[in-house]
């Protein structure tokens, strides 16, 4: 498909929508982003023609339903160039997926080891660790942030030594949009013979994935950041280290045998997806993978890449405004404020509103970086492919008045 962003604009329904009486600007990409029409189709078309529970039944519709999830698995694996389909594991979502793995490792870990992630992560790769660690004894560490807002390489070594057995850490960071070093914290992280689990979530929507060049053992992200539903997310993992990990939950699907004295469990995937899968999920996973392809991986970050760099310059122009993180490489998303005694991000976020302009205010469940920022949250614009820099512009206008209105 060659790039055409008004054709592109034209299969996002709700970009017709008015808000507050003004055309809709959504800029809040980075927490959710929209839904082509072939997306919303398919969702459609699932629950009309193929509804069906999976890998249970015999009859035509369940084997229908099964198929059509067992490919969208496949165009998974193809999509993050995972080496087997057996390393792909339906989840809820990132949150889920780095869950099951700190969940799952525990009987890996002892008490003294440490476990190292990095100061830029969403709450979701700080929390389930810490429980980890209040279960194991195990130390949690932490790559410090530099000066410009990215992780400072220069301490890794540091807090990587012989005891570090775990490493997590976002590609990109949610909260600025900071991309990370990830192939370089990897490398060292091998060295020392730690597991790495990449927080791939704010990545995928934007650019190129492929597992095996990262050399990672745990890769994960969501659906709904990158044009597909709500409530469905990707865990790939190295079969070796998929087979060590304890299924956290038990039930239906994930079980070989059971008897009252004994269950043994099933192969992978399916021994880490215990229950009825969020089937109309995982296949419509698939269609939006197909229409990001489409539209060509590179071209979307081409044009988001442009968003961004046009949104930070015209930022900075104004007065008052502080762009965090400007001086590093980003993706997706710019945050700032008004640095305006008594203004909070919200009271920006509600005039952006009533221009119809969608962003995210607040920490972005990412409290600690906010606290060495010493501030108690961004606004932050974020962009998926179908932003223009005429939606920019308005972004740009509404600052401005908010600026005239709260000075």
């Amino acid at each position: 498909m060659s790039f055409n962003i008004d054709d592109i604009r034209k299969q996002f329904p709700i970009l017709k929508e008015k808000v507050n009486g003004k055309s809709l600007v959504y800029l809040d990409n980075g927490a959710s982003s929209q839904k082509p029409q072939k997306v919303l189709d398919a969702i459609v078309t699932y629950y009309s023609t193929v509804n069906s529970n999976v890998h249970r039944g015999i009859h035509t519709l369940s084997q229908l339903a099964t198929d059509q999830m067992e490919q969208a698995r496949a165009k998974v694996q193809h999509f993050i160039n995972a080496e087997k389909s057996n390393e792909v594991i339906f989840t809820k979502g990132t949150t889920e997926s780095i869950n099951i793995v700190a969940n799952g490792i525990s009987h890996l870990v002892s008490e003294g080891d440490e476990i190292l992630i990095s100061g830029l992560e969403h709450h979701a790769n700080i929390v389930p660790w810490q429980m980890l660690c209040q279960k194991t004894g195990a130390i949690l560490k932490t790559i410090p942030i530099d000066e410009n807002g990215g992780l400072d390489v220069s301490k890794i070594d540091e807090v990587l030594s012989s005891k570090t057995k775990w490493v997590a850490f976002n590609q990109v960071s949610n909260a600025f949009g900071v991309i990370n070093p990830i192939k370089e914290i990897i490398a060292k992280a091998k060295k020392v013979g730690a597991y790495v689990l990449v927080d791939g979530a704010q990545a995928v929507p934007h650019s190129k994935v492929d597992v095996q060049d990262l050399g990672c053992d745990f890769y994960t992200f969501s659906g709904h950041k990158m044009y597909a539903p709500t409530g469905i997310g990707i865990l790939y993992g190295r079969e070796e280290i998929l087979d060590q990990l304890a299924p956290w939950q038990g039930g239906g699907e994930m079980i070989k045998e059971v008897t009252f004295e004994k269950t043994t469990y099933a192969e992978l995937p399916f021994r880490l997806e215990a229950g009825t899968p969020h089937i109309e999920g995982a296949i419509v996973l698939g269609t939006a993978i197909d229409w990001m392809q489409e539209v060509g991986i590179e071209n979307i970050q081409k044009h988001e890449d442009e968003l961004l760099i046009y949104a930070s310059e015209e930022l900075s122009k104004i007065e008052t405004v502080e762009v965090y993180a400007k001086n590093v490489k980003r993706a997706g998303a710019v945050s700032f404020n008004l640095k305006i005694e008594g203004v909070h991000p919200s009271d920006v976020g509600s005039i952006l509103d009533k221009f119809g302009i969608a962003v995210r205010t607040g920490h972005h469940c990412a409290q600690p970086i906010m606290q060495h920022y010493g501030i108690t949250g961004t606004v932050r614009a974020s962009f998926a492919v179908y932003n223009t820099k005429e939606e920019v512009d308005e972004l740009i206008k509404a600052v401005k008045f908010a600026q005239n209105m709260l000075m």
